[in-house]
């Protein structure tokens, strides 16, 4: 079995994207494409790293029914591991459905129950020797996000499992971000949040990113990198300070993803030996291009 670069852990499912360049609001009626594309935070992730030559394996629940099997057999044409899933034959495949106008994100319902229903069993090759066990714990990268449940996110945080991994963790969404709270202070974890799940996790508003990395360094975190958007980004490292920098101005076609290609083109570039600052400008370009349409979904 090949071994992976890199586990990416989480919700890994068909996104149904409705865009249309027109500006939109509640009630628009537009015309536009909709299209069904691999996604989840834990795919996105994956297939950016497999672009960048990347092997990542996933570790997620997937039904068995058709859609389940359309999942795995675009995943394995994409070159990602799939043979550590959890198949489950009563959840169905989970869906995400986001509307896009030319003034962002209008409206998304991301449909993960089938993940959260698995809980711990997507994290069996870990302890079962395939991946690691109790007493050898996997020692390499793993990209977390935040479609786990609190309860399974607060176990990974205690766990001797993940004692000698490099965790890259990232919320699915504000209205998740506080799961990852049982992680802040994890001794191995960077962290990748936005301007507002940065103020969800410290409890407080930030004028911008820097001020947010420097806050949840204050919190305790190892290590954090906060976007916002078009404007100014951070990277803190504990003892180290906050770094920034500005993404490139293009423009935006498209959202859904971007933050979980920021951080894949992130983790790249630091295992290619780039500097904190190299690194950030990076991830910020790559973002920028996905963005942009110039990389392909």
């Amino acid at each position: 079995m090949i071994q992976p670069d890199i586990l990416c852990i989480g919700s890994v499912l068909w996104d149904i994207i409705g865009r249309s360049p027109a500006a939109m609001r509640a009630g628009s009626d537009v015309p536009g494409r909709i299209a069904r594309l691999p996604g989840g935070v834990a795919m996105n992730i994956a297939m950016t790293l497999a672009r960048f030559g990347l092997r990542p394996a996933l570790l997620t629940a997937i039904g068995r029914d058709a859609e389940g099997s359309d999942l795995v057999a675009a995943a394995d044409r994409m070159g990602l591991i799939t043979a550590y899933l959890y198949r489950s034959d009563d959840l169905p495949t989970d869906r995400y459905m986001a509307i896009e106008g030319a003034n962002g994100l209008i409206a998304a319902i991301a449909d993960a129950h089938s993940l959260e229903a698995a809980g711990d069993k997507i994290l069996r090759p870990l302890s079962d020797g395939r991946l690691g066990a109790a007493d050898r714990p996997y020692a390499g990268l793993i990209a977390l996000d935040g479609n786990l449940t609190e309860s399974l996110l607060a176990e990974i945080a205690r766990s001797p499992l993940f004692t000698r991994a490099d965790l890259r963790v990232a919320p699915a969404s504000p209205g998740k971000a506080e799961r990852l709270l049982p992680l802040l202070s994890h001794p191995r974890a960077t962290l990748y949040v936005n301007l507002e799940e940065a103020g969800l996790l410290a409890k407080a508003r930030f004028a911008d990113a820097p001020a947010a990395a420097q806050a949840l360094l204050d919190r305790g975190a190892a290590r954090v990198l906060v976007t916002d958007g078009g404007r100014t980004c951070a990277e803190g490292t504990a003892g180290a300070g906050v770094i920034t920098d500005m993404p490139p101005a293009v423009m935006v076609t498209r959202v859904t993803g971007a933050g979980d290609t920021f951080m894949a083109a992130h983790i790249v570039a630091e295992q290619r030996g780039a500097t904190r600052f190299a690194a950030l400008s990076q991830a910020l370009l790559a973002a920028a291009d996905y963005v942009s349409g110039e990389i392909g979904s």
